[in-house]
């Protein structure tokens, strides 16, 4: 599916310094990433060389409490960058805040998930978010830096960057593309380059490979809120409340 006509282009804020494609390939990234007309204008790439420490974070859907202790460990600061997977909104009881705390951060960048789709697209009720719909509906589909990329729901193993659809970035879990959890995974058959960091499919541990890391751990249920710590290759994860029950035929171990 192609964007919807309530789809905007986002405009990265100001203190936000984005390449263009041009100048992704001046910074040495060894894969230029480049997708399709649906999905560039939502293409934001960032130069790793500009920030000290790169975190990716997984799916919050709302637990305010897990994010201010997850970024307490991290503690960024100076010239460091945190990107969210996405699906910040929705289930838990604090989208409002979390979408504050991460649009408030001069660090912090996040990707629409599916959960702020339906927000933008108004399939589900959204007067509860009014004070953030104008934030979410800004949120980027990909993030990239160096030979990395953050999308919410993963990419075809088998297809170009640029045959993707919006949709299948926010909702790549099976392939073919479903939300089943009966498989096969992408993240299971993708062996190629960029190395994809993505959420939305619930995990009872971090997914780790050469070629993709998924980090949505449940926090929400009772998981916990996991980052990765790009620098050093390391995973740090705070443990969770957890506010919503969900079946384990839904959580993936793998």
């Amino acid at each position: 599916m192609s964007m919807s006509t309530q789809d905007r282009s986002p405009e990265p804020a100001e203190r936000y310094t984005v390449l263009d494609e041009r100048e992704e390939k001046a910074a040495h990234t060894k894969t230029p990433m480049t997708f399709g007309d649906t999905v560039t204008p939502y293409h934001w790439r960032f130069d790793p060389a500009a920030h000290d420490e790169i975190y990716i974070v997984g799916d919050i859907h709302g637990s305010i409490d897990e994010l201010k202790r997850l970024w307490a460990q991290l503690t960024p600061s100076g010239d460091d960058l945190v990107v969210f997977v996405g699906d910040l909104v929705r289930k838990g009881p604090a989208s409002i805040e979390v979408v504050e705390f991460i649009a408030e951060s001069p660090h912090a960048v996040s990707v629409k998930g599916n959960n702020e789709m339906k927000l933008v697209r108004e399939t589900v009720e959204t007067a509860p978010f009014e004070p953030v719909l104008e934030t979410v509906t800004a949120l980027p589909l990909v993030v990239s830096f160096g030979d990395s990329m953050v999308v919410h729901g993963g990419i075809h193993p088998e297809w170009e960057l640029v045959e993707h659809e919006p949709d299948d970035l926010l909702e790549m879990r099976s392939v073919p593309r479903g939300n089943s959890y009966d498989g096969p995974f992408w993240f299971e058959q993708y062996t190629d380059s960029p190395r994809v960091f993505f959420g939305h499919t619930v995990l009872s541990e971090p997914y780790v490979s050469d070629s993709a890391v998924g980090l949505d751990t449940g926090c929400v249920y009772g998981g916990e809120l996991t980052a990765y710590d790009w620098r050093r290759d390391e995973l740090v994860s705070v443990s969770a409340s957890g506010y919503q029950s969900r079946p384990d035929r839904k959580i993936l171990s793998i």
